[in-house]
């Protein structure tokens, strides 16, 4: 099988009834917060938006904040970061988070701000609902601008399953929210895309399909990054089987293992140990 063999996979789709409860909840909570702060993955900063969002959000403002931008491209970060009208570039583990966020919410809201004041509401609490898709580091990002443990955080998705209020500072205080796909995932390229970096429950993959699609992906955006990481020729017609055999990952019988290999190859792009890759341009 070489690259551009595995055309017919599976419908890629992925909604437990957990996030149908989710949406549900976030429509009646809206009416109470004064912005929305969408986390998105820095590796794929528009696959990892969701549509439903523009349904919910209700005319409020939106502070997007790109991701795990330590696993992105650099230039690629600050390229997609003028893509937003309000955008900031982290990742969870980013010293001065918590001063960073609630500065970018304070201007954003300047004009309410204002009112109150104007109004002689010394101090305003500002309320922002947190949203983003699952495994998009949402529980990580909240517990570090809180600096304790407040939101459960594992590197799979669907953990956070419930609504949470949680005080940030005097100035703003969160509304957590479970990581909620949407019903239909009608753009294949984007499901892929969500479940090369984890978005998506394996189960439900064709993970040898996914690899091959990362790896196409890589040759063409990213030469030189496979032959500097696998020592392989990157002409080879089917890369999989050239980075088995280079890094011996072979069954009994001298063929390859291709369920070791493609678990091996997942873990490698979505640690980045491959690289810094972002797997988005602009414009896509």
């Amino acid at each position: 099988m070489n690259d551009n063999e595995k055309t017919n996979s599976p419908h890629i789709n992925w909604y437990p009834g957990h996030m149908a409860k989710a949406r549900r909840l976030m429509e009646e909570q809206l009416k109470l917060v004064d912005i929305i702060i969408e986390l998105r993955d820095a590796r794929i900063p528009a696959a990892s938006a969701n549509p439903i969002l523009k349904e919910l959000s209700r005319n409020k403002p939106v502070l997007i904040i790109l991701n795990k931008a330590d696993l992105s491209d650099e230039e690629a970060n600050k390229a997609w970061k003028k893509e937003f009208e309000h955008c900031l570039i982290v990742d969870s583990l980013s010293e001065n988070l918590t001063k960073k966020v609630t500065d970018e919410v304070k201007l954003i809201l300047k004009d309410k701000l204002e009112k109150a004041k104007a109004k002689g509401i010394r101090k305003k609490v500002l309320r922002a609902m947190v949203v983003g898709i699952p495994n998009v580091g949402k529980s990580t990002f909240i517990n570090n601008i809180v600096r304790k443990k407040v939101a459960k955080a594992e590197n799979r998705p669907g953990v956070t399953k419930s609504l949470q209020w949680i005080r940030i500072n005097e100035d703003v205080e969160l509304l957590d929210t479970p990581g909620v796909l949407w019903p239909k995932l009608e753009n294949q390229d984007d499901a892929r895309l969500l479940a090369l970096i984890g978005s998506i429950n394996d189960d439900v993959l064709d993970k040898e399909d996914l690899v091959y699609f990362a790896l196409n992906y890589l040759k063409e955006h990213y030469p030189g990054l496979l032959k500097k990481r696998y020592e392989i020729d990157e002409s080879e017609d089917d890369l999989l089987e050239a980075i088995a055999r280079k890094k011996l990952w072979l069954s009994s019988e001298n063929e390859i293992n291709r369920e070791k290999a493609v678990d091996l190859l997942l873990k490698d792009i979505r640690s980045s140990r491959i690289g810094r890759i972002c797997w988005q341009d602009v414009g896509e």
